[in-house]
C-alpha cells in the first residue's frame, strides 16, 4: 500500500492550488492562513477553477470531493511536528508576520523538510548554490533573521510557474488557475527526503478527477528534478515579465511588457539565464524564450509584485534585488535590471511614506 503524507501548507490562498494537487493524490493537507480563511475553508473546502485542454470553460475541483482530507487553522494553532512536508506559498514578506515567523522558526527547529513554493528563494535554499555568498544577500529580504534557523540541506525549492489568482468578487476560498503549467522540484539532500517528494510527484501524475460525468486528468503536475537550478529557471520570466510590468508611470499587464519589445524582452531574459549558466546551472534546466514567450501571451494582467507595489504595499518580493546581488558576485551587470531595482526602490519608498502619514 502505498504511504499517505502530511503536509502543513503555509498560506491559503496560491497554497490551496498545491493542496487540491495532494488532496486530489489523496494525501492530507492542512493550510495555515488568517482566521476569516480558516473558517471559511473549515466550513466550505476549497474551489480551484483550472483551464482543462479540449474542455469549454474552466473545470471546478472542490476539496470535498477529493479522497484526501483538507483542514485550515491560525498558525498559533499548528505543531509542525505533526507533518511530514511543509510547503511556503506565502509571500516573501509575510513570514515576518506575527504568529507566522514564530511557526516558521517552529518549523525548522522541528526540522521538518520544507519545500517553498516562493518566488523569493528562501536563503537557507541559496544556501545550498555553490559560489553564492548567502551572507551578501540578506539585504534583499524584507527580515532575513526569520531564515536563520533553518538547515539548508532540509530546503528545497519548487518553480512556482502555474499562475493563478484569487477572483475579486468571489468568496476567499476560491482560486483560478490562468495558467496551467507545472511545480518544479529540486530534489532534497537526503535520499528519503527525495524520495518522499518523487512519491507525491507519481501519484498526483496518477491521480483522476471524476467530473460526475467521468474521471479526467487535470493539469498541473509535481516534477522533481535532480539539479539545484531548475527552480531558477523562474528568474528569467520574472525578470522579462513581472518585473518590468513596473514603470514609471504605473503597471501594464505581463503580455505586455514582454510583447511590446520583444528583442529587448529576449535580451533581459538570455542575460538571466547566462547568470544562472555561471552559477553551474545547465542549458537543460533553464526553459527556453520562445515557450516563456507563447506562454506570456495569455497573462493579460499585471504581476502580483506590480500589483502589491502600485496598491500601496511597504514591502513586495525583491526577486529584482536578489538577482542583481547574485549577479554582481559573479562581476555582471544589467543596466535593465539596474533601472527596475531603481523604480521599485523609488515605489516602495513612497508607500512607507505614505504609510507612516496615514499612521
Amino acid at each position: 500500500m502505498k504511504p499517505t503524507y502530511k503536509v502543513l501548507i503555509m498560506g491559503a490562498s496560491y497554497g490551496s492550488l498545491l493542496a487540491t494537487k495532494l488532496l486530489l493524490a489523496g494525501h492530507s493537507v492542512k493550510l495555515a492562513c488568517l482566521p476569516v480563511e480558516a473558517d471559511l475553508i473549515n466550513t466550505s473546502g476549497t474551489r480551484v477553477r483550472l483551464p482543462v485542454k479540449g474542455r469549454e470553460g474552466l473545470v471546478e475541483v472542490h476539496s470535498w470531493k477529493l479522497p484526501g482530507k483538507l483542514s485550515a487553522d491560525v498558525p498559533t494553532a499548528i505543531n509542525p511536528r505533526e507533518y511530514d512536508l511543509v510547503a511556503l506559498a506565502m509571500q516573501e514578506p509575510q513570514y515576518k508576520a506575527s504568529g507566522v515567523r514564530e511557526l516558521l522558526d517552529a518549523v525548522a527547529r522541528a526540522r521538518v523538510p520544507c519545500m517553498s513554493i516562493m518566488n523569493m528563494p528562501p536563503l537557507p535554499y541559496l544556501a545550498r548554490i555553490p559560489g553564492i555568498s548567502v551572507q551578501a544577500l540578506r539585504s534583499c529580504y524584507t527580515d532575513p533573521s526569520v531564515w536563520d534557523s533553518f538547515d539548508p540541506a532540509l530546503m528545497t525549492l519548487c518553480s512556482p510557474d502555474p499562475q493563478a489568482f484569487r477572483p475579486p468578487e468571489e468568496k476567499l476560498n476560491v482560486l483560478q488557475v490562468r495558467l496551467p503549467t507545472n511545480f518544479k522540484s529540486a530534489r532534497f539532500v537526503s535520499e528519503t527526503h527525495t524520495a518522499m517528494l518523487r512519491q507525491m510527484e507519481a501519484d498526483i501524475e496518477a491521480a483522476r478527477f471524476d467530473t460526475g460525468s467521468g474521471k479526467i486528468e487535470l493539469p498541473v503536475k509535481l516534477k522533481v528534478h535532480d539539479s539545484v537550478f531548475v527552480p531558477l529557471a523562474k528568474w528569467a520570466m520574472l525578470m522579462a515579465g513581472n518585473y518590468r510590468c513596473i514603470t514609471k508611470d504605473g503597471m501594464r499587464p505581463i503580455k505586455e511588457a514582454v510583447h511590446e519589445n520583444l528583442q529587448a524582452s529576449r535580451d533581459v531574459y538570455g542575460w538571466v539565464v547566462k547568470l544562472c549558466v555561471s552559477l553551474g546551472a545547465a542549458e537543460k534546466d533553464m526553459v527556453p524564450f520562445e515557450k516563456y514567450a507563447a506562454a506570456a501571451q495569455g497573462l493579460a494582467n499585471p504581476s502580483s509584485a506590480a500589483r502589491a507595489l502600485f496598491g500601496g504595499a511597504p514591502d513586495i518580493e525583491r526577486v529584482d534585488r536578489l538577482v542583481q546581488a547574485v549577479a554582481a558576485q559573479k562581476g555582471m551587470r544589467s543596466p535593465v535590471i539596474d533601472e527596475v531595482v531603481k523604480l521599485v526602490d523609488a515605489r516602495l519608498e513612497m508607500n512607507r511614506r505614505a504609510a507612516q502619514k496615514a499612521a
